[in-house]
């Protein structure tokens, strides 16, 4: 009776241990993934170089007094794009009118000692022709009608300089451009200077709006490509940009400089475009991407550019070998051409890219290549 029960047992508990283990499948083989392949496309594509830039305004002024007294007016929104000559500030302008009134009175009182300084010598000499003069007398109202007339050139002098004066009382736009907020409120004590040689008040910064200046540096070695394909030295090279929103690059200027020397500590060289700017978005201080043809056209092999994957500071390409197994690639890159990156080293133009599914493609494990023709954009 004991021997049956553990029978039993042992039977029930095989059936449970089969059920708890599921139903045997036999093993079958693991599938390769897809993946979309693309043979490298061949072009003759300029050699372009991405560079990083900064935009600066053509002209940029810091609006200060060049004469003093109390600011008496402001006559512009903070911020406004003015004209030249439009006005600015207002220094109460009485004082520097009293002066250029005295400076006025002045020439007609140096005007008037002359007519008399004329007339005094004028007797004198016909006094010396009937022998009742001297030539002393006359040598002396020579020399007064010389010093009479040198103070009419002082006091018109003086008359300029008061005009000048007054006119500096009232502060106007120097050029077409974008103003600043005030740095002084009305009833403010302003000092000045035309000389600028004592501290004088800054009133507003300007700056011109368009065009506008896009500056960047050039490595020595990306300039001397662009010296060697450009051997007449002539800049109108076009310049292509994006801002940091921007996906593509739409915006164009034109290279117009290049300095004269390598900077010793960086190794580079300083460059400059001008781009137009007619509505002013483009403001001093921000950064655009910019592209730059730095050598002559040469065949190159493009890619799309979601096929590319960065390795720390390696760009990767994942290519299909004729077994069908994935390796990866270490390439170097150009700039863009019709939506399409140039690879200007690492790959070949019989290599199967991995265009889809790279999430699927592991280094070293089999793929299903399907392959799918893409066009350069553009």
């Amino acid at each position: 009776m004991v021997i049956a029960v553990t029978l039993v047992g042992g039977v029930v508990g095989l059936f449970w241990e089969r059920q708890s283990r599921g139903p045997t499948i036999a093993a079958t083989p693991s599938t390769a993934p897809d993946v979309t392949v693309n043979l490298p496309i061949a072009k003759t594509v300029a050699n372009r170089t991405g560079f990083l830039g900064q935009f600066s305004a053509v002209d940029a002024v810091e609006i200060r007094a060049q004469v003093g007294g109390v600011l008496t007016g402001i006559e512009f929104k903070d911020g406004q794009v003015v004209k030249k000559g439009d006005p600015l500030f207002v220094i109460d302008p009485r004082p520097y009118e009293i002066r250029l009134t005295t400076a006025v009175a002045a020439v007609r009182t140096a005007e008037a000692q002359a007519d008399l300084a004329q007339s005094e010598l004028w007797r004198a000499q016909q006094l010396k022709q009937t022998n009742f003069g001297t030539a002393e007398s006359v040598d002396q109202r020579i020399s007064d009608l010389r010093v009479a007339n040198a103070a009419v050139d002082t006091a018109n002098s003086n008359v300029r300089n008061a005009t000048l004066d007054f006119e500096y009382s009232h502060v106007a736009a120097p050029f077409t451009g974008r103003v600043s907020n005030h740095r002084v409120s009305i009833g403010s004590l302003i000092s000045g200077s035309r000389a600028g040689t004592s501290p004088t008040t800054l009133l507003t910064t300007i700056v011109s709006t368009d065009p506008i200046y896009l500056n960047f540096d050039m490595s020595e070695n990306d300039y001397l490509a662009f010296a060697r394909a450009h051997p007449d030295g002539e800049l109108e090279e076009q310049v292509d940009f994006r801002l940091g929103d921007e996906e593509t690059e739409t915006r164009r200027g034109s290279l117009d400089f290049i300095d004269n020397t390598i900077d010793r500590a960086s190794g580079t060289i300083h460059a400059r475009a001008t781009a137009p700017n007619p509505d002013g978005f483009l403001k001093p201080g921000s950064f655009a991407r910019l592209s730059l043809v730095t050598g002559q056209p040469r065949p190159s092999l493009l890619v799309p550019e979601t096929a590319l994957q960065l390795d720390q500071s390696n760009h990767v390409l994942m290519t299909v070998a004729a077994d069908d197994t994935v390796v990866a690639k270490v390439v170097t890159v150009g700039d863009l051409d019709g939506g399409m990156r140039v690879i200007t080293g690492g790959l070949l133009a019989t290599d199967r890219v991995i265009v889809d599914g790279l999430v699927r493609a592991i280094p070293g494990q089999k793929v299903a290549p399907r392959k799918a023709p893409v066009a350069p954009k553009g």
